[in-house]
């Protein structure tokens, strides 16, 4: 259970196709905590209105706002609710100095090869864009093939438990096919995906064209 109770649930505004948005509203489900979503049409345009960029100038989801808190960026979302919200912080985002990098190392691969690879071979395919995917998809492999050699050595991306690390990129990963990204050569990241999906409290997120509709 968490150690505290926001007053009232968190808010959090983002795209129900965004696995950056999934991702924290992945978390607030582990942790049991309320939250209330604010669907952002992507299409319309509604993440460059005047409005969403008071809340984040980057015009990118997900924001959250818990009582007076409001916050950008996925990722330093997951290190803010792990440090006011779990019971166990260290049980997400380890303590001891090389467990906290293992933790970053993988933060960083979200926000670097996963954003770039599985993430954007997605975006072309979900948004019909007509450019050449073939890059794109050659580093989604790059980065499946580092994840397939060190998921040999434990069951999880920073160690022996899941972490924020395995949180940050599971989704994209889970959801690579939709981008034509196949995981059939990836064994070993088929079965992380099955382990972190099998945590108490996992959502999924449903495939869906949601917040891209006119």
């Amino acid at each position: 259970m968490p150690a505290t109770r926001p007053a009232q649930p968190i808010k959090v505004y983002g795209a129900s196709i965004s696995g950056h948005s999934h991702r924290v509203k992945l978390f607030l489900s582990l942790l049991e905590l309320p939250f209330e979503t604010i669907e952002v049409n992507l299409r319309a345009g509604e993440h460059r209105t005047p409005e969403f960029l008071r809340r984040n100038a980057f015009g990118q989801v997900p924001v959250i706002e818990d009582g007076d808190t409001t916050l950008a960026d996925s990722n330093a979302i997951l290190v803010y609710l792990n440090e006011r919200y779990a019971a166990d912080p260290a049980r997400w985002y380890p303590r001891d100095p090389v467990g906290a990098a293992r933790v970053q190392r993988w933060l960083s691969v979200a926000a670097g090869q996963l954003a770039s690879g599985p993430s954007v071979a997605r975006v072309i395919v979900l948004f019909g864009q007509t450019r050449d995917a073939t890059d794109v998809i050659a580093r989604a492999h790059e980065l499946l093939r580092v994840m397939e050699l060190e998921l040999a050595e434990r069951p999880f991306l920073a160690g022996s438990s899941a972490t924020l690390a395995d949180i940050a990129n599971h989704t994209y990963v889970a959801h690579a096919p939709e981008g034509n990204v196949s995981l059939e050569a990836y064994p070993r990241v088929r079965e992380w995906l099955a382990r972190v999906e099998e945590l108490p409290g996992f959502v999924p997120m449903t495939p869906s064209r949601i917040g891209l509709a006119a």
